[in-house]
Order: C-alpha cells, then structure tokens, then sequence
C-alpha cells in the first residue's frame, strides 16, 4: 500500500492600504481550473508557510506583503479537485500596484460588494469567513 499525504498549500487574502476602503487582490487564473482566485500556491519542501505565503505573493502580484494574521486552516478533501491540499490561509497588507505574473493571467482589485461570480476551490467560502471576520470581528468556526 503507497502511503499519500495531503499537500500543503497558502492562500494569502491581501488588503491594499493605501487605497479607500482596503479592497483585496484576485488573480485570474492561467493554468486549470480556469476563475478567479485568492493569491497562493503549493509550499516548497523545506519553506516555513510564513515564507511560502510571501513567496506566492511576490511571484503572482510582485507585491511585498505584511502577514497580518491567520484567518484559518482549510482542508476539506474536494477544496482541490486535481488533488487533496490542506491550505493555511493568510490575511496580508500591501501597497502598490498589483501586476500578474506567474501564473496569473491577469489581476483584479475588489470591495466586499465586487466579488466575481466565478471563484475557484473553496475560496468563495474562504472570502465570506474573511469579510465575516474583517467587519464584525467573528472568526471562522471549527467544523
């Protein structure tokens, strides 16, 4: 019997501070599955989430940014469907202008009113627990 881990992955939810209500950076996925999604990606072996969570940042955004805090572990089995990922989900401050790269064909800049319809993974609920927590201060529950 092959033994198989679960993979680790970071998801890194950014606020822009410089700008009037602190909307958040998207990515327009380039490789499948095809949507938008929250900044993140695989964890190098060997890489601290804290410094996988940067990484990704850099390379999808080329935005420096300040981890704020964790919002929280997701690791449902299906949040993936090309394989079981378990994310720890990271709540980041930036400045700047965000400019796709990696494997982001493209970036968006969103309010809590301008979400897209079309998010990937589990991250339409990754983002509801994220505006839960950032306007009323109600962090996600364990389930």
């Amino acid at each position: 019997m092959a033994y198989r881990n679960p993979t680790p992955t970071v998801d890194i939810i950014i606020a822009l501070r410089d700008r009037p209500h602190q909307p958040i950076v998207l990515i327009e996925r380039l490789n499948p599955p095809h949507g938008w999604a929250i900044v993140g990606g695989f964890v190098d072996y060997g890489e601290r989430l804290e410094d996988a969570a940067r990484r990704e940042a850099e390379e999808e955004t080329g935005l420096k940014v300040e981890l704020i805090d964790l919002l929280g572990i997701y690791s449902d089995p299906r949040r993936d469907e090309r394989l079981h990922t378990i994310s720890a989900v990271y709540m980041a401050e930036a400045v700047g202008e965000p400019k796709a790269d990696d494997d982001a064909k493209s970036v968006g800049i969103f309010a809590a009113w301008e979400m897209p319809s079309q998010l990937c993974f589990d991250h339409a609920q990754i983002l509801q627990d994220y505006w839960r927590y950032r306007n009323y201060g109600i962090r996600p529950s364990i389930s």
